[in-house]
């Protein structure tokens, strides 16, 4: 029996939805594909994923008659500022509280380090017993569990009809994290039904031609 979404995971659900309604109005019916950044302040104790997405004009300014399939599906050349994000962040204060509670259940988490800049001076001289490669696990940990809800929220968006229901019609998600090159496909297999993948498959298999 598959287990159900935990707390921080259905905070991610609550909020996406939020998140999908808040899209400008006059970027909606431009928008092809959504997309999910991953990335996270100072470490993977503080991770997020900004929600966006990418139009038909940005696409036009992108592209190049060489390759026009890397404007409309390499990230690279995307809208990627602005959006709002999702985690253990100061804009998510709810999403924070729950992702640490979830980090300490699954024994994930650790406490902050002497470089942690937001711990005094004082306490970065006294802290942190933990050895680099319990750290180093820990952190792997947190980036596969945080990956793995991100993706997750993107199964339960298309699964719901969220998507359809707020911008009207079925559109893909791009799932990527910057620290990870080539881990997208993967990422956005495991987020998309099938279907909606096509280009952005065909093209990913192009480069690897």
């Amino acid at each position: 029996m598959t287990a159900g979404p935990d707390r921080f995971q259905q905070h991610l659900r609550q909020a996406a939805a939020g998140v999908l309604a808040r899209f400008p109005a006059a970027d909606v019916p431009e928008i092809y594909a959504l997309s999910f950044r991953i990335w996270r302040l100072d470490d993977d104790r503080h991770p997020y994923v900004a929600i966006g997405y990418n139009t038909e004009s940005q696409y036009a300014r992108e592209r190049r008659a060489e390759d026009p399939g890397e404007a409309r599906w390499n990230y690279a050349c995307w809208l990627l500022d602005g959006f709002e994000m999702l985690g253990n962040v100061p804009e998510d204060p709810a999403g924070s509280a729950l992702f640490v509670e979830r980090a300490k259940e699954l024994g994930l988490w650790c406490d902050d380090g002497p470089d942690d800049p937001a711990l005094p001076e004082a306490a970065r001289d006294e802290q942190d017993d933990t050895s680099g490669a319990e750290q180093d696990g820990t952190s792997e940990g947190l980036w596969e569990y945080f990956a793995d809800a991100c993706t997750g929220l993107a199964r339960h968006l298309h699964a719901s009809g969220l998507i359809e229901e707020i911008l009207g019609r079925p559109l893909p998600i791009v799932v990527f994290d910057m620290d990870c090159p080539g881990w997208e496909v993967e990422a956005t297999e495991a987020a998309n039904p099938p279907g909606l993948i096509t280009g952005f498959l065909d093209w990913q298999r192009a480069q690897g031609a």
